[in-house]
């Protein structure tokens, strides 16, 4: 049934436009500009926070290594959310891991390197990624264009930052370009130590309309992809053309795969169900930033030079921590904006980090690796050179208190969440099959708090004069099925003025306006009316909610008394893990490094990696300034 009614537009709010549904991207607007006096009170925070670290030149960057697993083809058959569930004890502690797929895994790159359509890319200031500025515009390339600018502009860097040799011709260790000496470059110039410089990175890309690295499902398991089902068709086999279209590891598909909460979302949001692709070159930066919802993310690197990831555990404590960090340097601007961080344009250095004693880890991803981040851990990172990754978010039932926490910050300052919390929860309730006796405890849970919340306000508010008029119109159904186009436009009628929160149980109106709605938290100040203009609609009823809980409280007693032995989600959830050891070693790191012990970056600065493509012969527009030592 959908959602849409015409009578209920009125009264609720005039109905939305028809738009494309997105994911939160890098913000393209600058926020009201500030005044002489508080950008400078901006940079001499930075300035001085650089002086309190050291007295002393630029000191190298240590960071510990975070985690790598590497699935045998046994356990890389499996659904990539069982698997990814199986490592989640020890790898969520470190906020990232890294995932090698087995030998033998060797998808096509999807991507035409040979189209002429140009995508946009974001100009990034490298000297003041501190400051939280807004990314301006760069240039708009081809795929080879930007592989073209970004060789050069590599090569161009090697050239200038390591051309002395020795005179038998052998360069010095100081002088060889490693992984190792650009990660130090990139933080000396992000920290001001260097001269002003500037990237272009290729970045949210969205797949639908340009290109996914991952070839398109024909099994319906993909948004993007077709439906070609036969009644039973068996998996196919590893390797294969059709294994690249079908498995659940390829991103197209994984937000469908068996398992997953965001199966339930029908309608397209790029970047959350739908890939987004990513052009980057030398130290192109993906800024620190937790993923939307809370959600987790998986992103996969196609091909080129690697990337930097850098990340946080996701518990509250290091994830206030690193916020705490963030809005110490940039207080004066965050006033104006206080949901900065959320725009993606600030990275500081670890080191701001360790000597706030938040902890923190890295991953060097080489081509054909996984990446995964987990619930409210930050991450960033940086590119070695060029390359193309594709990202996309996904959630497993354990998710849920997180996308509670999520909704609740979201609230606080009024940001509006990707899809309703609310309404997810409620569609997960009608879908017991699919839950464990873990996932149906935490869904119980958090019915019980939304619930209990809900029925407290109707009660308060009712009792203050506010009417409810519920049986006066007829409002439709919450769809509870699944969260289609029809009911994300819905819910895009009916955000609270004042938190911008779905309401998607009841809504508080007033006479004075046909377009302004309130959560049952702020209708007192929706406006100066007298209560009694005030009126409640309600979309589900005390006794659909209860009925709803009660379904689910059953559903976990019965699954209760099956499970003879389990690891109960409740218990290790990010706000009681022990964090790691500062003296122990992540997981796989000695298998890492022996694989990537010969790896030769100049190869991949050079597009070896891409040696199929016929690149243009143009000049290429060069808009990078590069510092010399």
């Amino acid at each position: 049934m959908s959602s849409g009614n015409d009578d209920v537009s009125t009264l609720v709010v005039a109905r939305a436009s028809k738009r494309v549904r997105r994911k939160p991207s890098t913000f393209v607007n600058d926020p009201p500009p500030h005044n002489k006096l508080e950008q400078n009170l901006i940079r001499q925070a930075i300035q001085n926070s650089r002086l309190e670290m050291t007295h002393r030149p630029f000191e190298d960057l240590k960071v510990p290594l975070g985690p790598v697993f590497y699935p045998t083809m046994e356990e890389f058959a499996l659904n990539p959310l069982v698997y990814i569930n199986k490592i989640r004890p020890v790898a969520e502690k470190y906020g990232i891991c890294k995932i090698v797929p087995p030998a033998g895994w060797d998808p096509p790159l999807c991507v035409d390197l040979k189209s002429t359509k140009q995508f946009e890319t974001k100009n990034q200031k490298l000297h003041r990624l501190q400051e939280g500025i807004t990314f301006g515009d760069g240039d708009e390339y081809t795929p080879a264009e930007y592989l073209k600018m970004a060789s050069e502009t590599s090569l161009r860097y090697q050239e200038s930052h390591y051309p002395r040799t020795m005179s038998n011709g052998m360069k010095t260790p100081e002088e060889i370009i490693s992984l190792d000496s650009l990660e130090q470059d990139y933080w000396r110039m992000v920290e001001g130590y260097g001269r002003k410089t500037s990237v272009e990175y290729g970045n949210d890309i969205d797949t639908a309309k340009f290109w996914s690295g991952f070839p398109l499902s024909e099994r319906g398991r993909a948004h993007n992809g077709t439906s070609k089902r036969s009644k039973a068709v068996a998996e196919p086999e590893f390797g294969t053309d059709e294994y690249y279209k079908e498995t659940w590891w390829n991103l197209n598909n994984i937000s469908s795969c068996p398992g997953s909460v965001l199966r339930h979302v029908k309608c397209k949001i790029t970047g959350i169900n739908i890939p987004w692709l990513y052009f980057g070159c030398l130290f192109s930066t993906f800024c620190w930033h937790n993923e939307d919802n809370y959600l987790y993310s998986i992103n996969y690197h196609h091909s080129g030079a690697p990337k930097q990831w850098y990340g946080v555990p996701g518990t509250r404590e290091d994830a206030d921590g690193l916020e705490h960090i963030f809005k110490s340097n940039l207080a004066a601007k965050m006033r104006d904006v206080p949901d900065l961080l959320h725009h993606i344009t600030t990275m500081f250095s670890p080191r701001l980090l360790q000597r706030a004693k938040v902890p923190v880890y890295k991953l060097t991803q080489h081509s054909g690796e996984f990446v995964v981040t987990f619930p409210r851990a930050f991450h960033g990172g940086f590119s070695f050179g060029p390359n193309i990754g594709e990202a996309v978010n996904f959630a497993t039932p354990d998710w849920i208190s997180h996308g509670s926490d999520a909704n609740e910050r979201y609230r606080s300052y009024a940001r509006t969440a990707v899809f309703s919390h609310d309404r997810l929860t409620f569609t997960l309730s009608h879908f017991m099959k699919e839950h464990t006796h873990e996932s149906v405890t935490l869904l119980e849970k958090e019915l019980e708090r939304v619930i209990a919340e809900e029925l407290r306000l109707r009660t308060r508010l009712l009792e203050q004069g506010v009417r409810d008029i519920s049986s006066q119109i007829t409002l439709p159904k919450n769809r509870l099925d699944q969260l289609d186009e029809d009911s994300a436009d819905y819910d895009d009628k009916r955000l609270c003025f004042s938190c911008k929160h779905v309401c998607f149980f009841s809504a508080v109106a007033c006479e004075c306006s046909q377009s302004k709605v309130s959560c049952l938290r702020h209708s007192h100040f929706m406006c100066k009316c007298k209560t009694n203009r005030r009126y409640l609609m309600i979309w589900s009823s005390a006794k659909e909610m209860t009925k709803t809980l009660e379904r689910v409280k059953e559903r976990r007693k019965i699954l209760g008394k099956k499970v003879v032995q389990h690891i109960d989600l409740t218990k290790s959830s990010l706000t009681s893990i022990d964090k790691p050891l500062s003296t122990e070693s992540a997981p796989g790191i000695d298998e890492d490094l022996m694989r990537h012990k010969s790896y030769n970056l100049e190869g991949d600065l050079s597009l070896k990696s891409f040696s199929r493509v016929n690149f243009p012969g143009n000049k290429p527009r060069l808009r990078l300034v590069l510092p010399k030592h």
